[in-house]
């Protein structure tokens, strides 16, 4: 069976490898008893993965990274084919067609005056086959899904309800409607220092540092940033700094862990320093 794998093209191979791993008889353990609900997580983190490698880029990472996605593509499609519904073939023709279907300015005889324009044809091709599958949300908000990043689906609504004009004409209104929200958050964490048990204080603290998050979404936004990316350079940022200070403790002979919260300060502010230097 070896030399049958190496014999095929590289997805029949892939396809072959993928339902040998869910045979009952002589599959793996772990495969055979995953499904689309315990696979799904596993597929999110592959396309973050994806982004890591292009945001180091490291090409040649991309490459493994972008074979591990795929993987979860066949995965899904292996066990949608054992539940008789649909097979890969059947993933491959959709997008292949609806890849037509969206572009009719590359495929057809459309025209299309530009990159804004493009994108407001796609979301209209996208209404449209909503309606002609029976879906009835007719709603300006339909169709983003339930399954994004929160993040990511608050910089969708935004971008939906501004299509229809609810949006502000400038970032000045969204500074100071973040401004507005925070003081929002300060009255409800003194709520809550006041009564530490108070569960609906609780709640509305959270639902103030919600309204400050979809802000700053809505901010990004303005400014044409990718909350996305914004995120992860403020995460990578973080920790080499924080490695910096671990390092700078370390060659003072001591550990970060257990010093006071201004000799930790101290140690960023150096950390800090020597990047820009």
């Amino acid at each position: 069976m070896a030399g049958q794998l190496t014999d095929m093209s590289d997805i029949d191979r892939l396809l072959t490898i993928m339902a040998r791993l869910r045979d009952p008889q002589s599959g793996c353990p772990w495969d055979v008893q995953q499904d689309f609900a315990s696979i799904a997580p596993y597929t999110i983190e592959e396309a973050y993965e994806v982004a890591d490698a292009i945001d180091r880029g490291d090409l040649d990472d991309l490459k493994d990274e972008l074979g591990d996605l795929l993987l979860q593509v066949v995965f899904h499609a292996r066990m949608a084919q054992e539940q008789g519904e649909f097979e890969f073939a059947d993933v491959v023709a959709a997008i292949s067609d609806k890849m037509v279907r969206r572009h009719p300015h590359v495929f057809a005889d459309a025209a299309v005056e530009g990159v804004e324009a493009q994108t407001v044809a796609w979301e209209e091709h996208k209404r449209r086959e909503r309606e002609d599958s029976g879906h009835q949300d007719r709603s300006a908000l339909a169709g983003i899904a339930r399954g994004l990043p929160e993040w990511q689906r608050a910089v969708k609504l935004q971008k939906r309800a501004a299509r229809v004009g609810f949006d502000w004409p400038d970032v000045t209104p969204v500074i100071a409607k973040l401004h507005e929200e925070i003081e929002e958050v300060r009255v409800e964490f003194a709520a809550l220092d006041a009564d530490p048990d108070d569960a609906a204080a609780r709640d509305r603290l959270e639902d103030e540092i919600g309204d400050v998050l979809f802000v700053c979404a809505n901010l990004a936004r303005h400014a044409k940033v990718d909350v996305g990316a914004a995120m992860r350079r403020a995460n990578l940022k973080f920790e080499r700094r924080f490695r910096a200070m671990e390092a700078l403790a370390e060659a003072d002979g001591a550990e970060l862990a257990g010093q006071s919260l201004e000799a930790q300060d101290r140690y960023w502010d150096r950390a800090k320093a020597a990047e820009k230097s």
